[in-house]
């Protein structure tokens, strides 16, 4: 199987790596000429990438980049029955267009978001919320098991984008929430190592506080000791939980503590600290 996967960022590039390792012909493609250099399996531009593709990924930022690469023109020239596999995390209503204009060019597509950051995609263990057909996800299920370990289909097209919009409103939400703990531990004079020992052990557990304890030492591995290099940047936190808004808005449902974290993470994402990891926001929080 051919498959051109487009989006060879922090994400896509390892992704991309994990199905090539699996012995998938895999074209890429990237806006950047600097990702496309950083491999040896991108042909010289996007229409030569999909060219003869089986399956398209898109591992992108925003609805408008997957969107520029799905063009009518695009889904009209290919061969029926392709394979279309959006793993970027985009607003509903994108998504749901997306499928109404592939479905009329006899194509299949999967709304098929993730979780799990850099560590999980280069381990091939990531996490997906997949909408779409059923059929759509029996096909695509070899290629999702080879980047991740856990499949959870939800139904329809855009029920992916909602999980994740829901999934990522509560990393934001439990971020704010380890952040401020271990602010007040140091204001009240605790030992971060032994406070985040206990944490990990007991109930105040979490997939944030294990892989984002926001402290630099307790976690050797995590961002803050590293220098909040990103597994996931804070502008792209801030995006997640603006789309989480967005679809609770649609469907009339309040969420304070979810719009207080959009509030809080869009703040901290202007500037240069929208590339730090989102456990950077710990900046603003600690006072001495």
């Amino acid at each position: 199987m051919r498959i051109a996967f487009i989006g060879l960022g922090t994400m896509g590039m390892p992704m991309a790596q994990c199905l090539r390792h699996a012995g998938y012909d895999v074209a890429g493609w990237d806006v950047t000429s600097a990702a496309r250099a950083r491999v040896d399996f991108c042909p010289d531009n996007l229409e030569e990438a999909l060219q003869g593709a089986d399956a398209i990924v898109t591992m992108l930022p925003a609805g408008a980049d997957v969107e520029a690469v799905l063009t009518p023109d695009r889904l009209s020239t290919l061969p029926e029955g392709r394979l279309l596999i959006d793993c970027s995390t985009i607003d509903v209503e994108t998504t749901r267009r997306l499928a109404e204009l592939a479905g009329e060019h006899e194509h299949m597509i999967l709304d098929a978001p993730v979780s799990g950051g850099a560590e999980g995609a280069g381990k091939g263990v990531l996490s997906f919320m997949v909408g779409g057909k059923a059929d759509a996800f029996e096909r695509a299920r070899p290629l999702l098991e080879v980047m991740g370990s856990k499949l959870a289909h939800f139904g329809p097209s855009g029920t992916g984008q909602a999980a994740k919009a829901c999934h990522n409103m509560i990393c934001g939400i439990t971020a704010l929430g380890v952040c401020e703990a271990f602010a007040l531990a140091d204001g009240l004079g605790l030992d971060p190592d032994k406070f985040f020992k206990l944490c990990r052990g007991a109930a105040a557990q979490s997939w944030v506080l294990e892989n984002r304890c926001p402290v630099p030492g307790p976690a050797a591995d995590a961002p803050s000791s590293n220098g909040y290099a990103p597994g996931f940047a804070a502008r792209l936190m801030a995006k997640d939980l603006g789309l989480a808004q967005e679809a609770a808005q649609a469907c009339g449902q309040e969420t304070p503590f979810g719009a207080q974290a959009a509030e809080r993470f869009a703040a901290f994402a202007q500037g240069d600290d929208g590339n730090l990891d989102f456990s950077a926001i710990y900046k603003t929080i600690l006072k001495r």
